[in-house]
């Protein structure tokens, strides 16, 4: 769970980054503006998925996931 150690105060700091970088380029011209976009919605993506894992690597989901998929094997076999 090392991501997990890193807390909120790191998840405070990337969003706050994205933030800064998401008011850039809006402050910027329009030239080049569907790349900028892009790199936004790629950025929010990866903190998604960044989200996701902390929480999937919490014990309380870990063991309700297993809890799940145990109980779909039992009932299966």
């Amino acid at each position: 769970m090392r991501i997990a150690k890193f807390g909120a105060a790191a998840w405070r700091r990337f969003v706050s980054g994205l933030r800064r970088r998401y008011v850039l380029v809006l402050r910027t011209a329009e030239a080049g503006m569907a790349t900028a976009e892009y790199a936004i919605a790629t950025l929010a993506a990866v903190a998604f998925a960044g989200l996701l894992l902390v929480i999937l690597r919490s014990d309380e989901v870990r063991g309700l996931l297993l809890g799940i998929i145990r109980q779909a094997l039992s009932v299966g076999g």
